[in-house]
């Protein structure tokens, strides 16, 4: 498995996406991509080329489930993991989540100080 570097995250509110991905970059060391929108994410994805995808699922317009499946029909990115953040983890909503094709979920509030090491927990595939 090549190593975890791009990482695209779609979040429409803006506190917390600069937050996210300052985190990210400076304690993850990651290159992180941001997208205010699915539109956005679907159209940016691909230039981008990430290793792993964070979607917020509560979004107006294409909301997370819908970005996904979108961004799934583009052949690039079909094997790229998604994480869904959320602050809906019922074991319920997680399940449905990785039914639709998810790696995992991060709740939401999230701990910008651990946020690097859950993602790479994922992208490393360890539960």
């Amino acid at each position: 498995m090549s190593e975890l570097q791009r990482i695209l995250y779609v979040e429409d509110e803006p506190d917390i996406q600069a937050i996210a991905a300052l985190a990210l970059e400076t304690v993850g060391g990651y290159a992180v991509k941001t997208c205010a929108s699915g539109e956005e994410a679907v159209r940016d994805a691909e230039a981008f080329a990430p290793d792993l995808i964070l979607l917020d699922v509560m979004m107006p317009g294409m909301d997370g489930p819908t970005t996904l499946e979108a961004l799934r029909g583009i052949p690039a990115l079909a094997e790229v993991p998604v994480a869904f953040m959320t602050a809906k983890v019922q074991p319920s909503e997680i399940a449905h989540y990785k039914s639709l094709g998810a790696r995992d979920v991060i709740a939401k509030p999230f701990d910008p100080m651990t946020l690097s090491d859950e993602v790479r927990r994922i992208w490393q595939g360890v539960a």
